[in-house]
């Protein structure tokens, strides 16, 4: 029996001896599987393609360095990183009951207003912008040419399938904002164009909110059917962006409050918040982040931000009137109209704020972005 057992002890004790040699011969970085070449089969250089050493979700990912390397490119042009959520995701949580998680059957403007967002994010991504022709200003905002600048994929899925229709697009003709608006909305009565839907965009946000942690799934009965909901998960993120445009909403100084703009880091900050109020505002959600004020400080909510979208709906930012110097059917700015000079302080301190972020007084991507919120305003809830 002891020879048995020391013969026993002697396996586990080789077993163990042989699991900690193959620890210790592992390298901290897992190199991928060589890539043979088509030209002489030679593998390609460990260095071009090889795994991080973070963990996500229990096991290494794989990562090409010439990536990083153009991330880091681009978040040193455009003056900050990525923010965590897209614009429509931000505008969709808004929109969602916390825990019944769907959005109101009775909203007609969020699914026009979502395919805005696309335009936004992608605007202030760099990857379109207008097409830069002193002729464009002889148009009206809306109806100025549109290109793509750089079709390098965003990593979301939604933001590079239409980046790729309107590449397409763009080999044979150029297209509008309020045209791309309308397309990706499936609004058209061109057959030829019925193509460029982008289909199914707040089931497809609410799953990529899913897998970023932010909801959950669930199925609801309603009568006759089951329906995927998709309630909050994680409150404080909703928290954190209902605080940001209620801040931005109700401040009452020329400085932008820290606690109106994302996080540290992030790339145009203040055009950011801009957007997210105004089309928030066009998408009827805007309700949402306004439970926690009483009746008259709603209301002043709701005027500032018809403020702001006044100011950032003409090129440029603020001017009051449209570049061919005719004023604007609202017939004056709305800054002049407000109850007191707090909200005339607070909305030009925002339009010089942006201002600071636009690469130069001819910024076209910004100029976008203040053609996609004039489309948006036109919806007719804001008629």
């Amino acid at each position: 029996m002891s020879s048995a057992a020391g013969l026993s002890r002697r396996r586990v004790a080789q077993t163990t001896t042989n699991d900690d040699d193959d620890d210790n011969r592992r390298p901290t970085s897992l190199s991928a599987s060589p890539v043979h070449s088509p030209h002489n089969g030679s593998a390609t250089p460990p260095t071009a393609l090889h795994a991080g050493s973070a963990f996500e979700g229990g096991s290494k990912i794989a990562y090409d360095p010439r990536d990083l390397a153009q991330e880091a490119s681009d978040e040193a042009r455009l003056g900050g990183k990525m923010p965590k959520l897209t614009l429509m995701e931000e505008v969709l949580l808004l929109g969602l009951k916390d825990k019944q998680g769907y959005l109101s059957f009775w909203n007609d403007n969020i699914s026009y207003a979502l395919r805005g967002c696309i335009l936004i994010e992608l605007a202030l991504r760099r990857r379109i912008a207008l097409v830069k022709d002193p002729n464009r200003r002889r148009l009206l905002l809306p109806e100025r040419l549109v290109e793509v600048i750089n079709d390098r994929q965003t990593g979301e899925t939604i933001l590079d399938e239409a980046l790729k229709l309107m590449r397409m697009q763009q080999a044979t003709e150029k297209l509008s904002v309020n045209s791309w608006v309308d397309l990706l909305s499936g609004e058209t009565w061109n057959v030829m164009k019925i193509g460029f839907q982008l289909k199914q965009v707040r089931e497809r946000l609410a799953k990529g909110l899913v897998d970023k942690g932010v909801l959950r799934t669930e199925k609801r009965n309603f009568l006759l059917f089951d329906m995927a909901t998709h309630p909050v998960a994680d409150v404080r993120t909703k928290e954190s962006i209902i605080s940001r445009v209620v801040s931005l909403l109700t401040s009452t100084t020329s400085a932008v409050p820290p606690s109106a703009l994302d996080i540290d880091g992030v790339q145009c900050r203040t055009a950011r918040a801009i957007c997210l109020a105004c089309t928030a505002y066009t998408a009827s959600v805007l309700d949402n982040a306004f439970g926690r004020l009483d009746y008259e400080a709603r209301e002043l909510a709701f005027q500032r931000c018809d403020e702001i979208l006044a100011e950032f709906m003409v090129w440029p930012f603020g001017s009051g009137s449209t570049d061919t110097g005719t004023p604007r059917k609202r017939s004056q700015s709305r800054i002049a109209m407000g109850s007191d000079g707090s909200g005339r302080e607070s909305v030009l301190g925002l339009v010089s704020e942006v201002k600071r972020e636009m690469v130069s007084d001819e910024d076209v991507g910004f100029e976008l972005v203040a053609g996609v919120l004039e489309v948006l305003s036109k919806l007719d809830s804001l008629l």
